[in-house]
Parts: C-alpha cells; structure tokens; sequence
C-alpha cells in the first residue's frame, strides 16, 4: 500500500519533532519533511511530492494563509489539514472558504490526528466542535437580497447536524425529533439559501456568508 506523503509546517522544533515521530511510526505515513517557515514550505513542495501538509495556523511573522495562497499558485493539489493550538473563529470559516480539508486542535490526540489524516485524504473534512460552532455562527445571517429571514434555532441545529455529516436519522437522534421534522427544517434551510442539496448548503455557508462573517469580526 502506497504511504501518504506528509510535510508538516510549524514554528516550534519541539512540537515539529515530537509529531514527526509519532507520524512516523504510522506504517501507512511517510513524514517527508518538516519546516518552520512559509518560503521552506514551498521550496520543498518544488522539490519533492507531498500527498498532505500538516499546517499550523500561527507561524510567528507568518501565517498559515500565506502558505495557503504561495501552494495554490505553485499549483499544489494535494490536501491541506491545519493543526493548531486555537484560531477565531472567523479565521477558522475563512480557512475553509480557501478549501483545506480540515481544522484540527494540538490538544488532541496523537490516534485522533492518524484517524483525522486518514479522512482527509479519502476526500472527508475534518472539523472540531469549535470550527462546526464558526460555521453554524457565520451561516445564520442571510446575505442575499432574498434572504432576509433569520435561521431559527431548530434550523440552526439542523444546519449544525449536516456540518457534521450527521444523516437525517442521527440529527434526528441528536435533537429528539422525527426525521420528518428534519427533513421539514432542511427544507426550510434549502428554501432560505436557494440550494438544493446539502453540500450546496455547505457551500454556501462557506462561500457566500462566512468571508462577510470575517470581514465583520476583523
């Protein structure tokens, strides 16, 4: 079985080093490199073939943004997991909008994070409850001209299930309603943004409300 291809890019050696052991051990995992810098990053991905970057958020004079963009214009296609010990949580929604595949705290667990990489590279996005708590939040404003009304609370928790990934039985579960009273609030959602399906809600919430959302919070 081919191993994934890591690069972890953090500002802290020690933090760098203990990661990549443990990646390391991993048999599926191959930690190709590791780096404190924006400019190393993207020398090594010039140089040598990166199935996923392990990026953290706060870089010291850097951030993980500025990577994000210097990889998308050398043309990176591989998947992008950020690891960080905290970020507000309009960074985090923002972070999204420019399609990493997850966000990832450092005060998780070693297994967790192998569970996480895993996910992200079957095509899967990873979330914390704090980065799905951002999404929700951003999403509850309309913006569109023809969206004036305000999501409502069981809309909201709704919204909050399909971020998750939760089927319709699950949130229904979750909420201790009927699956047809999720499907009614799905609905309501779907009429609410003009979408028909739930990734294009996803979307939506990302694309159209979140970079306002950001722009709000600065």
């Amino acid at each position: 079985m081919d191993k994934i291809r890591i690069l972890l890019v953090d500002d802290h050696a020690l933090f760098r080093e203990g990661l990549s052991r443990l990646i390391g051990s991993e048999r599926d995992f191959d930690m190709v490199a590791h780096c404190a810098s924006v400019g190393e990053a993207i020398d090594i991905l010039r140089r040598k073939t990166i199935d996923l970057v392990l990026l953290d958020f706060d870089l010291g004079k850097e951030d993980g943004f500025q990577f994000l963009e210097r990889a998308r214009q050398e043309g990176f296609e591989g998947r992008i997991l950020m690891v960080t010990a905290g970020m507000p949580d309009a960074e985090s929604v923002h972070a999204l909008t420019m399609r990493v595949s997850g966000i990832f705290p450092k005060q998780s667990s070693p297994r967790l994070l192998a569970q996480a990489i895993r996910k992200v590279m079957a095509g899967e996005t990873w979330l914390d409850q704090g980065s799905v708590r951002a999404l929700v939040e951003a999403a509850k404003r309309p913006e569109r001209p023809n969206q004036n009304r305000p999501f409502t609370e069981r809309e909201s928790q709704v919204l909050r299930g399909v971020f998750e990934g939760l089927s319709n039985k699950e949130i229904a579960a979750r909420l201790s309603i009927s699956e047809s009273s999720v499907k009614a609030g799905l609905q309501q959602l779907f009429q609410k943004t003009g979408v028909r399906t739930r990734s294009q809600l996803v979307r939506i919430a990302l694309e159209e409300r979140a970079v306002g959302g950001r722009l709000r919070n600065r």
